[in-house]
């Protein structure tokens, strides 16, 4: 019977969501629980990787497993093995076959960071610390060159082995937040897909801008050269959240 899982994770203490020899992951702490669990080895398959220090509020995974345990229940189950750092919010049984990483239709990412006269503790974990105050308005009026299908070659990392780098982005939202001693600004974007490290340039861009240190037509000569040095520096993996996993239809009756 194949089950699918909504999980959440705090990052910082994670080097990523993929097994890794002699590493702490995050699928390795679900599968060592699912062995728990269940008495044999399971392989849990997340929607997506997500790399060191990144957090996740809804990722989304499957398994195979036979089991009595209403399917509605596993992730009270799971929630008794787990470290504190990870949880499973829902469970449901799947249609076999049901593949998350395949099967999604829209990812959506959130990346904070603030400004402030020095670094804030309370956001510090889960935030990148900004040497200036952003122009939201800037931010927001570049964010819209990003919106629509693109080649976003620039836009990623050292390292991708994407067979591909083009990506249709849905949206991209730029929200200013007062803090106690600061701003926040957390940017949003959602698309069918992202390259590796491709949220976090794309922050890095926006927030270069609303700095004032780069200009709309920085993006625009990224996408007409494919060039990454055309853009801003990549921003730190602790700002990134994976916000949500959309699939066309909910799979979770019990989930918020």
């Amino acid at each position: 019977m194949r089950y699918v899982m909504l999980v959440s994770y705090d990052g910082t203490e994670f080097c990523g969501w993929q097994i890794q020899p002699g590493k702490r992951t995050v699928q390795g702490e679900l599968e060592r629980a699912a062995a728990a669990l269940f008495g044999v080895p399971v392989s849990v398959t997340g929607s997506g990787r997500t790399d060191a220090g990144v957090h996740a509020a809804g990722q989304v995974c499957h398994f195979d497993a036979e089991t009595n345990i209403p399917a509605e229940r596993l992730c009270l189950c799971f929630d008794r093995l787990l470290p504190p750092d990870v949880r499973v919010l829902a469970s449901a049984a799947a249609e076999a076959g049901f593949d998350c990483s395949r099967r999604a239709k829209r990812k959506t990412y959130v990346y904070f960071a603030y400004h402030a006269p020095c670094e804030l503790p309370l956001y510090s974990r889960y935030g990148a610390f900004l040497k200036a105050a952003c122009d939201a308005d800037r931010m927001r009026s570049a964010a819209r060159l990003l919106i629509g299908e693109h080649d976003f070659a620039a836009f990623r990392a050292l390292g991708s082995s994407a067979k591909t780098t083009v990506r249709t982005v849905y949206s991209v939202g730029v929200e200013e937040i007062p803090l106690c001693g600061g701003r926040g600004y957390r940017v949003a974007v959602c698309g069918n897909g992202f390259l590796y490290n491709m949220v976090r340039v794309i922050a890095g861009e926006l927030f270069a801008v609303g700095m004032g240190l780069r200009g709309e037509e920085d993006i625009l000569r990224a996408f007409a050269t494919g060039k990454r040095e055309c853009l801003a520096g990549t921003m730190p993996a602790k700002g990134l959240t994976l916000l949500a996993v959309e699939y066309g239809a909910p799979l979770f009756q019990n989930a918020n």
